[in-house]
């Protein structure tokens, strides 16, 4: 499945059983950027091109009601691949995250790039095996770097807040140390701004954002 940004969204590919339990197997993608899906065959014939909503278990179901057995789902990596890979692994699909640089590279090629036509491509990608999978993290390794991601993040919002409050105290001619500590800014600057009236105002909403519950 291709990952994009904005509306659009990331694609699956699936292979599935002989269509006439004989040696042939079949191939499947879905386009997930506008939800597109597509089932080929061994020799690359088309059997089943859909659009679908970007959930699990809308594409879960599609999979289900096939007519036949499915037996690979593929997935490009991508931001949305992690959700999508164990939840139709939980499903109990077989999935493999296909690494995105190559898919990108056969998909180049393609003339007229479409949501539909990229399915397509990466169902092919799938059949012949043209690609190197990617190792899945666990959703527990994912939420631990969710958990540092949302800290750094916390961290550089306070000291743009901090920042911004020492800017703004310039102004009124009040510099601060040089050297202000996290834990030590709010004690040195709410006692300041609040002995002036219009200090008060516009500083002390800064202030209260930095600090937790406030």
């Amino acid at each position: 499945m291709r990952q994009t940004t904005g509306t659009r969204k990331s694609p699956g590919e699936k292979i599935v059983k002989d269509i006439k339990r004989a040696t042939r197997k079949h191939y499947s993608s879905e386009e997930l950027r506008s939800c597109a899906l597509c089932i080929v065959d061994t020799k690359g014939n088309v059997l089943l091109e859909r659009d679908l909503a970007c959930e699990v278990n809308d594409i879960a179901e599609c999979l289900s009601e096939f007519e036949f057995p499915i037996e690979r789902v593929g997935l490009e990596a991508g931001t949305m691949s992690q959700h999508l890979y164990f939840g139709l692994q939980a499903a109990g699909f077989d999935v493999v995250c296909m690494e995105a640089r190559q898919v990108n590279a056969a998909l180049s090629a393609m003339r007229n790039k479409t949501d539909k036509n990229d399915a397509r491509g990466i169902a092919h990608v799938l059949r012949t095996g043209w690609f190197s999978p990617v190792h899945m993290k666990s959703r527990e390794a994912h939420g631990l770097r969710a958990l540092l991601s949302t800290r750094k993040a916390l961290l550089k919002k306070t000291m743009d807040l901090a920042n911004e409050t020492r800017g703004l105290l310039k102004i009124f001619g009040i510099r601060l140390p040089k050297s202000v500590s996290h834990g030590s800014h709010d004690g040195i600057v709410r006692p300041i701004t609040e002995m002036d009236d219009v200090l008060a105002h516009a500083l002390v909403p800064l202030l209260d954002a930095r600090v937790p519950g406030s």
